[in-house]
């Protein structure tokens, strides 16, 4: 599947700000499931610093803004040419090793709730794969998808004991539990078609969980919609926690008392790859 995708940010101010720097992981990475065939981020009021790749091989963008505006807009877009690997992202990457992904952070500390989730699941179900979707089950049960009840900061437990969370929390709870149980696991970011063919909405952003097993590699797990990542999604960063792929990042001086922010993402199939597909398959051949 050919996705179009735009991920535009912009932050308004009532007076210009003093000096800034955001950390930008918006672009994403050709891997097995996945193809980038163009990508460009745009920066009005600030300016592009550097390009580089994080401990997670994450590709990262450092901008900078002093003084000159009031106004900030990030445009992220491009295409990327996905495959339904039934949520096998395959072999470790990146240079942080294995056992790193085994170690808690303050968003994934887990306790009594998430204890509670991965009880006898070791013992219960043998195949390491299916135990990943039966914790998967367990904690879409226990915490409903609800928006609006939790933000950026709340803990796995946290939204366990609240039975209320979006997909980051659902993912949060998953790494935890998924660590307790032995896994490695890691936060990952990006992008996902919905059912409609036009989505303009922040639900187009999208987070989910990756556990490591033996003798296959990095596996996906959507808590929120139940399955492993498919054609429809586009990995862009992952990390311990959300907070090690979030789309910005960073920091700024001077008076943001009067500042605004809107997000707005588009995620769409190419229109002339459906018609073509839809006249017989011969999209490659066609666009070639």
């Amino acid at each position: 599947m050919r996705l179009r995708i735009t991920h535009r940010t912009t932050y308004s101010y009532d007076a210009p700000v003093t000096y800034g720097l955001q950390q930008l992981r918006l672009t994403p990475k050709s891997r097995d499931g996945q193809s980038v065939l163009t990508w460009n981020i745009a920066v009005e009021g600030g300016t592009q610093q550097l390009t580089f790749e994080d401990q997670h091989a994450n590709n990262v963008t450092l901008i900078g803004f002093d003084g000159e505006s009031d106004s900030i807009v990030i445009t992220s877009s491009g295409e990327v040419e996905t495959s339904d690997r039934s949520g096998v992202v395959g072999r470790h990457a990146g240079y942080a090793p294995l056992w790193y992904f085994r170690c808690a952070t303050a968003l994934t500390q887990g306790g009594n709730g998430v204890r509670g989730l991965a009880k006898g699941l070791n013992a219960d179900v043998p195949d390491p794969i299916a135990r990943m979707h039966a914790l998967s089950a367990r904690i879409a049960e226990a915490v409903t998808y609800t928006t609006g009840r939790t933000d950026a900061r709340t803990t796995a437990e946290q939204a366990i004991a609240g039975r209320e969370g979006v997909c980051q929390d659902h993912a949060h709870i998953f790494i935890s539990a998924a660590r307790m149980m032995g896994f490695p696991a890691r936060y990952v970011s990006g992008y996902l078609k919905l059912d409609a063919d036009l989505e303009t909405s922040q639900d187009a952003a999208h987070g989910w969980a990756e556990a490591h097993i033996d003798g296959i590699g990095w596996i996906g797990f959507d808590v929120s919609n139940q399955i492993s990542p498919d054609e429809r999604y586009v990995r862009v960063a992952t990390g311990l926690d959300y907070t090690e792929a979030a789309p910005i990042h960073g920091m700024r001086y001077g008076d943001t008392a009067g500042e605004s922010l809107s997000v707005d993402i588009e995620v769409h199939q190419d229109q002339y790859q459906q018609q073509s597909q839809g006249s017989g398959g011969q999209v490659q051949e066609q666009q070639q």
